[in-house]
């Protein structure tokens, strides 16, 4: 299905160490739906990628985590790299960050170890998710509910496993993200 998402703006929060597949793939799928994208990084500059264990590619920072607004914006994508998660959860601001959107509602999607940061922002109470295999004892700890599945999706929150995921990951961010706010408290009204 093709997704219109003209007029939405959407953050990608990364650090460098970020696995690079999984910022451009879901990048460039969101940029040809017709969405703005930006950078946004604790970093200036430039943030550095990882191709699984070797650096790969640099990308500019379009807005500095310092002065990024999170109410500028209609959803969040979290990539992996264990690296990446990893530094964004001990920055207090990008956790906040994280947290905001799904305070307010807004649709997020991670995939890898992108679930990290919202297991530190403590929104995976109660929720239905996937990350990589090594994070399921951390987001059953924190109250969420692992499942082994290419994609989950729990009102407006999508999550995948992997690289060789992206492709169902990115029809199911563009969905969500389309569908735009959903509603988090738990009960039956909340949509799907």
């Amino acid at each position: 299905m093709t997704y219109d998402l003209h007029g939405n703006r959407v953050a990608i929060l990364v650090a460098d160490g970020f696995e690079q597949v999984e910022l451009t793939s879901p990048m460039e799928a969101l940029q040809e739906a017709g969405a703005e994208v930006s950078i946004v990084s604790p970093n200036s500059g430039k943030v550095q990628g990882m191709d699984h264990e070797k650096q790969g590619i640099q990308v500019s920072v379009d807005i500095p985590l310092e002065s990024a607004d999170p109410r500028q914006f209609d959803a969040l994508v979290l990539p992996g790299g264990v690296m990446n998660p990893d530094k964004l959860r001990t920055i207090p601001k990008a956790v906040q960050f994280a947290r905001s959107f799904f305070e307010s509602g807004k649709p997020i999607a991670a995939i890898c170890h992108g679930p990290w940061t919202l297991v530190e922002a403590d929104v995976v109470r109660g929720r239905r998710l996937t990350s990589w295999p090594s994070l399921k004892t951390d987001i059953r700890n924190a109250g969420g509910n692992w499942v082994d599945e290419e994609v989950v999706t729990d009102r407006g929150l999508v999550t995948s496993r992997k690289p060789a995921d992206l492709p169902a990951f990115n029809e199911k961010m563009l969905e969500e993200f389309h569908e735009g706010i959903h509603r988090r408290a738990g009960t039956a009204a909340a949509t799907a």
